[in-house]
């Protein structure tokens, strides 16, 4: 079996894009939730490659904030970005079932 090519972070975003289009503060939010921070920056350049890998979809809207408009990033995942985290999925999926599946596991130590 080959390794899935997302990293950690890549399949919790894909995994958090999975059932609804997100804005970026909302995703940032959720990898809270997975102890992952990430500032801004790093953040949205993270997105960017994976809207240029064709894994997600990103576009501005635009709302007023106490009298301040205010353009705010959505994602929404797309066709391969699905496949991707699925695949992502099955592999470790299969892994853990071969793992349980031996005699006692594996030995530590």
């Amino acid at each position: 079996m080959q390794l899935p090519k997302l990293t950690h972070l890549q399949f919790v975003i894909l995994g958090l894009l999975r059932d609804r289009e997100r804005c970026g503060r909302s995703l940032r939010d959720g990898l809270l939730a997975f102890d992952i921070r990430k500032r801004g920056p790093a953040f949205y350049q993270m997105m960017a490659r994976l809207e240029d890998s064709g894994l997600v979809e990103g576009w501005y809207e635009q709302q007023i904030v106490e009298s301040q408009i205010i353009r705010e990033r959505h994602y929404r995942i797309l066709g391969d970005g699905r496949t991707a985290w699925e695949t992502s999925r099955d592999f470790y999926e299969a892994a853990i079932r071969g793992f349980e599946g031996r005699k006692g596991g594996l030995a530590y130590g």
